[in-house]
C-alpha cells in the first residue's frame, strides 16, 4: 500500500506573529518556519503504518516556495521515503491546492492520503475535504485512530457529541487530529540519512491546473488588547459595574 502525505510549510508554532506595518498580512521575513504540527502527526501515521506492515512505501509532497523542501527533508527524516516538491512563490488557497494535489494523485496512485486537518497559518481546514470530493474518494476527517483492514480504512473520528468510527474502502482521504499520535523527533542520523532520499522537485505550471486565487485580503489587525483586571471590594460594587459600566443587566 502506497502512502501520500501532503506537508505545509508554516510559521513555527512557538514565534509570535506580527502584523504587516500596511496591515496585508503576517510578517514572514526573516521568522522561523518549520513544519505543520498536524501534518506531522499525519507523517508519524504513515510510517506506523508502514513499521505495521500495513504501508509499503511513503511519499510526501508540499506545494510552495523552494525554501519547503525544508519541511519535505523532515519528513524524510522522519521516515518518508521519497518527497515532491512543487514550486510556487505565490499563495495557493485550499481549492488550488486540492487541485494540484488530485494531480499528483493520479500520477503516483497511492492507497491512501494522509494530511493534517488543518495548517495552523489560515486553519482553513478545507485541503482535505476538497481533495476528497474532486477525486471522489471517501473521507475520514479529524481523525484519533487509524485502522487498515484489508481493503478498507476503519477511522475514529472526533465529533461533537464524542467519537465517531467509520469505514471507509480504499483509497480514501484520512486528515490527521493532534490526538492521532505522538510525533517522533528527527534523529540526526535520520536527518543524514534524509539528504540521500530521492526529492523531485515540480512547478506548479507542470500541474496544469487553475491555482488563480479566489478571495482578497482586505486587511490584517492584531486583535484588540484585553483590559486589566480589577478588584471590586463588595458583591455591590460588582452589581453596580454590570449595571452602569457593562450594562450587562
Amino acid at each position: 500500500m502506497k502512502v501520500l502525505v501532503p506537508v505545509k510549510r508554516v510559521i513555527d508554532y512557538n514565534v509570535k506573529i506580527r502584523v504587516k506595518a500596511d496591515g496585508s498580512g503576517v510578517e514572514t521575513s526573516g521568522v522561523k518556519m518549520s513544519l505543520n504540527p498536524f501534518d506531522e502527526n499525519a507523517i508519524e501515521e504513515a510510517v506506523r503504518l508502514k513499521e505495521r506492515g500495513d504501508a509499503s512505501e511513503i511519499v510526501a509532497v508540499s506545494i510552495g516556495p523552494q525554501a519547503a523542501q525544508e519541511v519535505l527533508r523532515t519528513a524524510l527524516a522522519m521516515g518518508v521515503d521519497r518527497a515532491i516538491l512543487v514550486t510556487t512563490d505565490e499563495a495557493v488557497e485550499p481549492l488550488g491546492i486540492a487541485k494540484a494535489l488530485k494531480e499528483i494523485v493520479l500520477t503516483e496512485k497511492p492507497d491512501l492520503v494522509i494530511l493534517g486537518k488543518q495548517a495552523i497559518d489560515d486553519d482553513m481546514n478545507a485541503t482535505g475535504q476538497m481533495l476528497a470530493g474532486l477525486l471522489g474518494w471517501g473521507q475520514g476527517t479529524f481523525a484519533s485512530e487509524v485502522v487498515i483492514e484489508n481493503e478498507n480504512a476503519k477511522v475514529t473520528r472526533e465529533v461533537d457529541g464524542g467519537l465517531e468510527t467509520v469505514q471507509l474502502k480504499l483509497p480514501a482521504i484520512v486528515t490527521a487530529d493532534l490526538r492521532l499520535n505522538e510525533p517522533r523527533y528527527a534523529s540526526l542520523p535520520n536527518i543524514m540519512k534524509a539528504r540521500k532520499k530521492p526529492l523531485t522537485t515540480l512547478s506548479i505550471a507542470d500541474l496544469n491546473v487553475d491555482v488563480a486565487p479566489r478571495l482578497t485580503v482586505v486587511s490584517v489587525a492584531e486583535p484588540a488588547a484585553r483590559q486589566a483586571g480589577a478588584v471590586l471590594g463588595s458583591v455591590e460594587e460588582l452589581i453596580e459595574k454590570l449595571r452602569n459600566e457593562a450594562k450587562v443587566i
